[in-house]
């Protein structure tokens, strides 16, 4: 199939590299607002399909997928405008900022015949699978700790007196929305919807979280999640049982996995190779899900970001972070 890209950042970079090496996925465009920088990034992969109107992307029939990493706030107008003409979508998450636009986009899809997915690898890869195979093995769970924390680049600009759109509350930017979904979206994945759910924010003056504890009560057990932008951690995640405990590094990709046994103390990986982009696993499930019309497997990735979103948007909103698209 052949797609088009919105957004000229290293995470169209990493994409872009993933579409090459799945086979699925022909990038036939590159569109921007800006011109001059579409044009650049088109001819670094030789290219010749540059758009800089979005109109003109959504009428060339040459495209069948647009995949999306624009800034987060406006995903929800450029996804609703490219699938009321017919192309699939590929969104980078976040997806949206709130439950109305998840519900006006998903309408639209259904509407026009297409599909919408959320680009988040961490739940599509081989190990992740692994992972909730083996949760059994811990017992009863009684304690789940999750965190992603990585220093931004863009913090020293922001320090400097910048507001880079990450940083931006009218750019829908900040922790939990930017890092802190990797985990929520695992910690829902694994563990399916939270009894409820609390956000503890670091606030920045630019209106959004450098960081935050976000903690989702279930039934017999408690999931506490860290993110932060502002600083790094060297920790590891772990889900704690009455039988044993599981430890991962990082929770933006699953690699490395081990199970330790609370009596015996043995510590067992049972992990597998794989890729080291490992967004070419979301992009397999995707094109998946177009070739043969999975609804099935659609409705749950369909249920789950639902489910995700409805968090984050009642935990930042409790907290008063507010977004440029609340407005």
């Amino acid at each position: 199939m052949n797609y088009a890209t919105i957004g000229t950042s290293m995470i169209t970079e990493r994409f872009i590299e993933a579409a090459a090496e799945s086979g699925r996925l022909t990038l036939k465009a590159i569109y921007s607002r800006d011109l001059e920088k579409a044009t650049r990034f088109a001819n670094q992969y030789e290219v010749k399909l540059v758009f800089n109107h979005l109109e003109k992307l959504a009428n060339c029939d040459e495209i069948e997928v647009v995949y999306i990493a624009s800034p987060n706030s406006i995903h929800y107008e450029q996804a609703i405008f490219l699938m009321e003409h017919g192309k699939h979508i590929i969104c980078e998450k976040p997806m949206f900022t709130s439950m109305k636009e998840w519900e006006k986009a998903f309408e639209t899809a259904r509407k026009n015949h297409v599909f919408l997915f959320e680009a988040m690898r961490t739940i599509h890869a081989p190990n992740f699978k692994l992972l909730k195979d083996n949760l059994g093995r811990v017992g009863q769970i009684r304690n789940v700790n999750l965190q992603y924390m990585k220093y931004s680049s863009r913090y020293d600009q922001y320090l400097d007196g910048e507001v880079p759109n990450i940083f931006s509350a009218k750019f829908a930017g900040g922790a939990l929305v930017d890092l802190g979904i990797y985990p929520l979206y695992m910690a829902i994945a694994l563990f399916g919807k939270p009894e409820s759910s609390v956000y503890v924010p670091v606030m920045l003056e630019s209106g959004v979280d450098g960081g935050g504890t976000l903690v989702l009560q279930y039934n017999d057990f408690v999931c506490t999640i860290v993110c932060s932008k502002i600083t790094d951690s060297y920790g590891s995640n772990e889900i704690h049982g009455e039988k044993g405990n599981i430890i991962f590094p990082g929770s933006g990709t699953v690699g490395k996995i081990e199970y330790i046994d609370r009596k015996s103390k043995v510590c067992e990986p049972f992990s597998i190779e794989q890729t080291d982009n490992d967004m070419v696993y979301e992009i397999e499930t995707f094109t998946n899900i177009i070739k043969t019309g999975d609804e099935e497997r659609y409705l749950e990735l369909t249920h789950l970001s639902g489910l995700v979103l409805n968090v984050m948007e009642e935990v930042r909103k409790k907290n008063g972070i507010i977004f440029g698209p609340d407005n």
